[in-house]
């Protein structure tokens, strides 16, 4: 297969999930061996990181790239419309801490590649070709087994001890269905967790347009009304448990980890031939597995 490049820039612009501020992301064509990389252009000399899984500072609600001391945040859901669509370099030029949430899908992103156009270049692109099963656990429940497949292809289970989200799957078995099976899943969080990541001064641009929320732990309405206002919301109903958004598919979480997943592995720098199976997902654990690939690659 051979590297490829937008064939020309796009612009997005929307609030920031974890600092509430108005953001833009310009996405621009690079040249063939670059890979990623990720530029603040709101910052003295302009600092830039490649998306590495090595470059990965923290994973509290989202993806986030470090370098010297400066970061970009929740990177996951561009670089899964960017591995999706075989976008395998590229410049996204950042004007703040974040990459825009937009409506807390990979969607906006699909449509925006898919309208600026992809080029292929002349330059091989090396891939990442599982020969044999390979199987990584973090000994907390999350694991994910790889192996050989003459595609690309993702199997996502979660579980949580939640009465209204329990356990779920998800899969893909061609990149090229991504659009229409994957590209519109959105982040999702519990509303029992909601304040304490505001304590945390997380989720300042969070709501029910960008997030899919579930109420699954009866609160006194007092305490609904309060986290209502802090969203930005009308009052909700505190005793009716269950999504405070419309689901677009019954199993949107699990396709939205899936999307993750995808993200997150992106961060290999190159793409995988072969399949995941992944149960439990998070993109701390995604990562380290990215890492250990890369690690298992240079071995």
């Amino acid at each position: 297969m051979h590297q490829a490049t937008l064939s020309e820039p796009f612009s997005l612009r929307g609030k920031g999930l974890h600092t509430g501020a108005e953001l833009c992301a310009t996405v621009c064509p690079a040249p063939a061996n670059m890979g990623i990389v990720f530029r603040r252009t709101d910052l003295a000399g302009q600092p830039s990181v490649r998306a590495l899984a090595c470059h990965v500072g923290g994973t509290a609600r989202g993806t986030v790239l470090e370098q010297d001391g400066w970061k970009v945040s929740t990177v996951e859901h561009l670089m899964a419309a960017l591995y999706a669509a075989g976008v395998t370099n590229c410049t996204v030029e950042t004007d703040g801490p974040e990459v825009p949430i937009l409506d807390g899908s990979a969607r906006l992103w699909t449509d925006a590649i898919r309208r600026a156009g992809v080029t292929e270049q002349e330059e091989s692109q090396e891939e990442y070709i599982v020969s044999e099963p390979i199987r990584l656990d973090n000994g907390k429940g999350s694991t994910m087994v790889i192996e050989p497949c003459e595609r690309y292809e993702v199997h996502v289970t979660v579980d949580y001890a939640s009465p209204v989200l329990g356990r779920q799957e998800a899969e893909l078995h061609d990149l090229n269905d991504f659009d229409k099976e994957i590209a519109d899943a959105r982040t999702f969080c519990f509303l029992r967790e909601i304040k304490p990541l505001l304590q945390l001064g997380l989720i300042k641009g969070g709501d029910l347009q960008n997030a899919l929320v579930i109420y699954d732990k009866r609160m006194w309405q007092w305490t609904m009304n309060r986290l209502a206002r802090k969203l930005g919301q009308p009052p909700i109903d505190a005793s009716q448990l269950g999504y405070l958004s419309e689901l677009k598919y019954e199993n949107e979480p699990a396709r939205h980890k899936l999307l993750d997943v995808i993200g997150d592995m992106a961060l290999l720098g190159m793409p995988i031939r072969g399949r995941l199976t992944v149960t439990r997902p998070g993109h701390a654990f995604n990562t380290w597995c990215c890492r250990q690939l890369l690690d298992k690659k240079t071995a």
